[in-house]
């Protein structure tokens, strides 16, 4: 098969693994001093497990911005929100954190990744989108 990939032809699961690698090893992208000690949401627990959540969670926006232009951070708000545990009483549903969702669309802006959309909320580049279309194809080449 000689046909480019796309970010739609390789798996969600591991796009987001590989570009989180790639977005880690070229530095581009600097790490806020909270990320240690930051909670991704008002209703989790724990912090992340992960030290590299960062860059999983950038990647993971990135991936989303790809596949439907247009979306802000009030969007990504209700993409990565969950169900409240409330003890004995039932659980309900709660958005994740705003302003992890707005640093990270910045990050993303700042290396040229994604971009203003005059409609509202964010749109990817072009070069964003050659960026991802290469990580997909190194995914492809590796399996």
């Amino acid at each position: 098969m000689g046909t480019a990939r796309t970010v739609k032809d390789v798996s969600p699961y591991g796009f987001v693994k590989a570009h989180a690698a790639h977005l880690k090893r070229s530095g581009k992208m600097e790490l806020p001093h909270w990320t240690d000690i930051v909670k991704t949401a008002t209703f989790k627990e724990l912090a992340p497990y992960d030290t590299d959540w960062y860059y999983t969670r950038a990647a993971s926006m990135a991936r989303k911005i790809y596949l439907r232009q247009g979306i802000g951070v009030g969007g990504f708000r209700k993409i990565y929100g969950g169900s409240k545990r409330n003890g004995s009483r039932p659980p309900h549903f709660c958005k994740s954190s705003g302003s992890i969702a707005r640093h990270i669309l910045q990050q993303l802006q700042k290396i040229n990744i994604v971009d203003i959309d005059p409609k509202g909320g964010r749109r990817i580049t072009s070069s964003g989108q050659r960026d991802l279309d290469q990580v997909a194809g190194r995914i492809v080449v590796a399996h």
